[in-house]
Parts: C-alpha cells; sequence; structure tokens
C-alpha cells in the first residue's frame, strides 16, 4: 500500500470517529450542556413560584414602627427591615454584604423572594431557598431580631423608644 492510500485511510478513519463526538442536542457545544440544557426546560424556576400566605398577621403583639433585625450570614451580616402596622409585619428591605453571587441567597435577597416568605409567613417561619441554608437561617434569625424590638413586651417599647 502506497503512503498516500494509508493516509486517506487514516484521514476518513478520523473523520468517522469524530462523528461520534458531536453534541447530541442542538445549539450547544457538548453533551454535558445538553443535558443541561434538556434539565432546565423541564425544571420549574424556583424563582417565579408563588409563595403561599400562611397568616394574615403575625403571632404576638408588636408595636407598630419600623425595626431592623442583623444576624450573620455565610459571608457577613444579613439585614432585615420590618414595618409593623397593626400586627401586620411588611418586609421593608432585606440587605446583605458577601453572599455569594449566583448561588440561592444571593439571588433571594436580590429578587426579593425572602422578603414574600417573611411576609407570607408573618413572622420568621420561612421556607429554606434552595442552595441558601445558612442564608435563610440567618434571615430567619433577622426577623427575630426585628420582631423581639417591635415586641410589646420589650422594656424599650414600654417606655416608647423603637
Amino acid at each position: 500500500m502506497s503512503k498516500k492510500a494509508v493516509a486517506l485511510c487514516g484521514a476518513a478513519a478520523l473523520a468517522f470517529g469524530m462523528n461520534g463526538c458531536a453534541a447530541t442536542y442542538e445549539g450547544s457545544g457538548t453533551k454535558d450542556a445538553a443535558s443541561a440544557e434538556q434539565l432546565a426546560q423541564h425544571q420549574d424556576d424556583q424563582w417565579n413560584a408563588p409563595v403561599e400566605q400562611k397568616r394574615s398577621q403575625a403571632e404576638g403583639t408588636y408595636n407598630d414602627g419600623v425595626y431592623t433585625g442583623e444576624a450573620l450570614g455565610v459571608g457577613g451580616p444579613v439585614r432585615v427591615t420590618l414595618l409593623v402596622q397593626g400586627n401586620r409585619i411588611t418586609c421593608l428591605e432585606t440587605t446583605q454584604e458577601g453572599e455569594t453571587q449566583s448561588v440561592g441567597g444571593y439571588e433571594a435577597i436580590r429578587d426579593g423572594k425572602y422578603a414574600e416568605l417573611i411576609e407570607a409567613a408573618q413572622g420568621s417561619d420561612i421556607d429554606v431557598v434552595a442552595g441558601a441554608t445558612l442564608t435563610t437561617k440567618a434571615v430567619s434569625e433577622a426577623v427575630d431580631e426585628a420582631l423581639e424590638q417591635a415586641s410589646a413586651t420589650t422594656p424599650a417599647n414600654e417606655a416608647g423608644v423603637k
């Protein structure tokens, strides 16, 4: 066999062999990307899920006002600011310093998911956000701290101080 024939056979074998390495899903570059794309098309988006109202009013008696609680998250403090009016809690703001971007807790704070959960629960009994167990715990503790300040039995509130 000539060198030209061997080279031609080798090139043909490579061409046919490489054909099997192509992505199996249109628009993706790898099989792993194809699997992720296909999976994403069939899973519910956790950020678009409606939050069910658990209670219409907070349990306990609270003084009207604006209260801020703070707790340690994964990368720094997490703050929750609540408005209490007529024993009804409205979450005005959730902030964080140092939570990891592109992870559940950072996204849930930024997108207002925790605020929705706090208002639905009318307290700190909130559902854990996927991928953000420690941040959710910090948000819950911050809510507890804010509500402790708002408590009608807190000595500072008995004196009219917020």
